[in-house]
Order: structure tokens, then sequence, then C-alpha cells
């Protein structure tokens, strides 16, 4: 297990891994995405009480999801940086950042979008929005301090640190609609019961969910992709490539 992954901590490894993952992994992703919008959009019913608007659900959940969840994967590279000065790590929380950082801003729009109708306001200081708005800063706040450091390695580790530190926000944005009093519903998806969401609305917002976190692992192997072979522009093997590419 560990040899294993020592080979895909390679960045030639993971680069090759890359360029064969990346074509399927698109094709999935047009299909998830594909079906869960036609779904949401055109064959799930009317709610009751939100009647047409209830349907930017299916871009604003999945869109807070990943929110989240990229940044938890750069909270883990972050620690796999700190521990074992892994570069392929390093390199997968850049370029997750930015990644990450637009699906948080696509939630707080849609957010907004959907709470005009809602709320009869575009913005409430709740304590999830609040929490959303933070989250985005701190990817903002990682990124400029990478931007602010020229040594790599006291960049990373800064970068690193801040990421591991600003993880203590994740936590409460989930449960910031049971700890306080909050205009935001509380969760209908992820309950130690059972959804309280229709089947027929739930189909197609689990199949966006699963769609956009599959285009971020497309991003994400794009990007670091092309940051690899800046990185790494001077080694023998990306001079390889270049070769085989020119022939």
């Amino acid at each position: 297990m560990f040899r294993w992954f020592h080979k895909l901590a390679s960045t030639r490894n993971f680069y090759r891994l890359s360029e064969i993952l990346s074509p399927w992994l698109s094709v999935l992703c047009a299909l998830l995405l594909g079906a869960g919008i036609f779904l949401g959009l055109f064959v799930a019913p009317t709610d009751y009480e939100q009647g047409e608007s209830y349907r930017i659900i299916f871009v604003h959940v999945p869109a807070a999801w990943l929110s989240m969840f990229v940044y938890m994967v750069m909270a883990f590279c972050s620690l796999l940086v700190l521990v074992w000065k892994m570069k392929l790590a390093d390199i997968v929380a850049e370029v997750s950042a930015p990644i990450g950082a637009s699906f948080t801003f696509l939630a707080l729009a849609t957010g907004s979008l959907w709470g005009k109708p809602m709320w009869g306001t575009w913005w409430e200081w709740d304590a999830r929005l609040t929490s959303e708005l933070i989250l985005l800063f701190i990817y903002i706040g990682y990124m400029a301090l990478r931007a602010s450091i020229d040594n790599p390695s006291s960049r990373s580790r800064a970068a690193a640190i801040l990421a591991l530190v600003g993880v203590v926000n994740i936590p409460i944005i989930h449960f910031s609609v049971d700890w306080w009093n909050t205009l935001h519903q509380p969760a209908s998806i992820m309950k130690f019961d059972k959804p309280s969401i229709h089947p027929s609305m739930l189909q197609p917002l689990l199949l966006c969910a699963l769609g956009f976190t599959v285009f971020y692992w497309v991003l994400m192997l794009i990007k670091s992709r092309t940051l690899i072979l800046e990185r790494e522009s001077k080694s023998s093997w990306v001079q390889e490539r270049i070769t085989e590419n020119r022939l």
C-alpha cells in the first residue's frame, strides 16, 4: 500500500495517470450533469411551497458541497506537505484553491438569487451565509498568501499552515443551522433517519452533486498537469515529453 502511494505521489506518474483519467472523467461528468440538469428542470415536479424557484438547488447545493469538499482536499494535502513535504500535494492544494473559491462564490450567488423571492432579501447575516462568506475570504487569503511569497519552500509551508487553520470553519458551516436559529433551512439530505426531500427531487440533486464533484476532479487534474510542467520544466522526463511531442 505504501509502495503504491509512493508511486502515485511521483509527479511523473501522476502526470501520466492524469492524462489517462481526464478524458474518461470528462465524459462521466457530462453524462452526470446532463442527466441531473434534465431531470431537475424538466422531470422533477414543482415544489408546493417554493414553486419553480426551488430548482436553483440543483446548482446551489452541489456548489455549496464542493466549496467545503475542495477545502478539505486542500487541508489534507497541506497536512501531507507539512509532514512529508510532498511536492504533488502542494500542487494539488495550489490548483484547488481557485476552483474551491469559484464554487464558494457560485454557492453564495445562487443562494442570494434564491433568497430574494423566499426571504425577501438578497443577503442576510445568517450564520450559514456568513460562515460561507468567511470561507470565500479564506480561499482568497490563501491564494494571496501564495502570490506574496517568492521562496517556494516558505510559500508552501505558510499556505499549508493557513489551510489547516482555516479548516475549523468547515464544521461551523455544516452545523450552523443546528447550532443557531438561522433563516437558512436545516439539512434535508444528510439526515440520520432519511432525507426530507422527495425522491423525484433527490435523484437529480444527487446526480448534479456527483457531476459537480467529477467536474472538480477533471479541472484539478488538468490544472495540476499544467503546474507540474511549469515546476518540472528542467527535469529530464519533461524534456523527453517535449521532444516526443515535437516529433
